[in-house]
């Protein structure tokens, strides 16, 4: 079950919210309306001014997005999570400065919007002093005092230097440009941790529970990090060519999934599938076993093979090849030659390489990136 619904679509990302999110919304009135002895009218003015402050945040997250794809990085989605918004992209440019320039677009959408707030406020009148200092009530200007002071707060923290942070990426690249990408990521995720073990101390002491959270969830991001880096490094410069197998048998549009299953009771799960040699398409053990509990055994190999799963070369390095697996849910992928198929790449196949790769590392030398 998916753990988010769809809001809407940007440029082809979509911007889903996580199904916990209504806890923050719970909160801002209960901590309005209960704890700040507002009633209904303070908790109403918790919900309506997280809710719009939510939407700065998806506007900071497509700021990151939009310099993403302007570098060609692919962006998966957009989450909102109680704890703030999450775009994922599906991987980080290799140039720290375009990493750099990612990094900083999302607060820079914040200063803009502080900057055009500041110059409405201006315009009619409108405070701008911190609305929980000054006294808060159900009004557009106490609204709009909230949603401007906590807009430049938004920008200011996502600058601590702390993964999964904008300024823990800032920090990376910065440090990237003068040091090895691996060991740059493992300073900067190390302050991550370092910072996130100072704030959690923080909040347990004072009670700040939603700061213990914070915390975790820095920490958490920093450690994912640089084990992220940390197995990039170990892929990069391996390719197709040394981890494969041309040990799988081909299937024939025609045949039937009987005879695919015999195949499976032998231990094989994925089969590319070819015509006169041509590849056409991909059969893996998820959508073979799907097809076989709907509509049992009888079917072709045609009607139940995946037409859109795109071959990898000899050539491929096998980050890539682990970066599709992961982002397309996949247990193999289909290797072709001249347009032939000659085999599969799987994520074990990767890992038994890896092993030998490390006993004997003259075996597998890794291919120099231009």
């Amino acid at each position: 079950m998916n753990s988010s619904l769809k809001l809407f679509s940007v440029r082809g990302i979509d911007i889903r919210v996580h199904l916990t999110f209504p806890l923050i919304l719970l909160w801002a009135a209960f901590q309005f309306g209960v704890l700040g002895g507002g009633g209904l009218a303070g908790a109403l003015f918790g919900v309506i001014s997280i809710s719009l402050l939510f939407v700065l945040v998806t506007l900071h997250e497509l700021g990151h997005s939009f310099a993403a794809l302007n570098y060609g990085v692919p962006v998966e989605r957009i989450t909102l999570l109680p704890i703030g918004g999450v775009a994922q992209l599906r991987h980080m440019p290799d140039n720290p400065k375009q990493e750099l320039v990612i990094a900083l677009a999302g607060p820079a959408v914040n200063v803009a919007l502080a900057i055009l707030m500041g110059g409405v406020a201006i315009l009619f009148g409108l405070p701008l002093s911190n609305p929980l200092t000054s006294g808060i009530s159900l009004t557009f200007g106490s609204i709009f005092s909230y949603i401007f002071f906590y807009n430049m707060i938004l920008a200011l923290f996502n600058m601590i230097p702390a993964f999964p942070m904008d300024g823990g990426r800032v920090l990376r690249a910065a440090l990237a440009m003068k040091l090895d990408y691996a060991r740059a990521t493992n300073i900067a995720a190390t302050i991550g941790r370092a910072l996130a073990v100072l704030f959690g101390i923080y909040g347990l002491f004072n009670g700040q529970f939603f700061s213990v959270l914070i915390a975790i969830f820095i920490y958490s991001g920093a450690t994912q990090e640089a084990q992220m880096v940390q197995f990039r490094q170990r892929l990069r410069g391996y390719t197709v060519q040394q981890a494969y197998s041309n040990q799988v048998p081909v299937l024939d549009p025609a045949d039937s999934l009987r005879n695919v299953v015999n195949w499976t009771a032998r231990g094989l799960t994925d089969f590319p599938v070819a015509h006169y040699g041509t590849y056409v398409g991909f059969l893996g053990n998820e959508r073979l076993m799907a097809a076989l509990q709907e509509d049992g055994p009888d079917q072709t190999v045609a009607a139940v093979m995946a037409r859109d799963v795109q071959p990898v070369s000899l050539t491929t390095d096998l980050y890539d090849v682990q970066q599709r697996l992961n982002h397309e849910q996949l247990n193999a992928l289909p290797v072709v030659e001249y347009g032939r198929i000659i085999g599969i790449i799987s994520g074990r196949h990767i890992r038994h390489m890896l092993r030998m790769a490390a006993m004997r590392p003259e075996l597998f030398p890794r291919v120099q990136s231009a």
